[in-house]
């Protein structure tokens, strides 16, 4: 199961096109809150329900990467939540996908996990990129990391997630289909 983790505040395109995609390709993907009810409002004021929430995941269970939307304050609260950051930090030390998109890789770069990646940001959170070599791409794949600069590239960002999980001719495919 593949995690995208929702905070009030969160940018609802960076989130919901990659999920979107994610579903298309048949990739098993859950949003979940990590507010107390289903229900988060994106920064735009759009509300969703999520599939899941947080306090319902099992840090041992079987996850196969998260994602971490960006939009403000969302990328802030997803940087706050202790079980979130439980997620990021196995999902690091077990290989597994990580993605972020927009202001979201301040919250690796913060933990030092961009350390000597290619990455990328919103521009103007560069600084918070800890040790990372800054792209100048819009969507960066480093290792078991991807990041994205913007919702301008939230479509890319999720062909890159799926291309991670389905190979390249596959993505090109769903791309193909999804852009005719």
């Amino acid at each position: 199961m593949f995690y995208i983790f929702l905070a009030n505040g969160f940018e609802e395109i960076e989130a919901l096109c990659p999920y979107d995609l994610l579903l298309r390709a048949d990739i098993d993907v859950k949003t979940v809150s990590v507010n107390e009810t289903k229900r988060v409002t994106g920064t735009h004021g759009i509300a969703v329900e999520a599939d899941a929430l947080i306090s319902e995941l099992d840090l041992d269970g079987d996850f196969s990467g998260i994602m971490l939307p960006g939009g403000m304050p969302g990328a802030s609260n997803l940087e706050a939540n202790e079980k979130v950051q439980a997620f990021i930090t196995k999902a690091n030390e077990e290989g597994k996908l990580i993605t972020a998109i927009c202001a979201a890789p301040f919250i690796l770069g913060n933990r030092g996990l961009l350390e000597g990646k290619e990455a990328v940001c919103f521009p103007g959170f560069e600084e918070y990129l800890k040790g990372a070599v800054i792209s100048d791409k819009k969507v960066v794949t480093c290792g078991n990391i991807i990041t994205a600069k913007g919702m301008g590239v939230a479509f890319d960002f999720g062909i890159e997630t799926v291309k991670y999980f389905k190979g390249e001719e596959f993505a090109l495919e769903l791309k193909a289909k999804t852009q005719a």
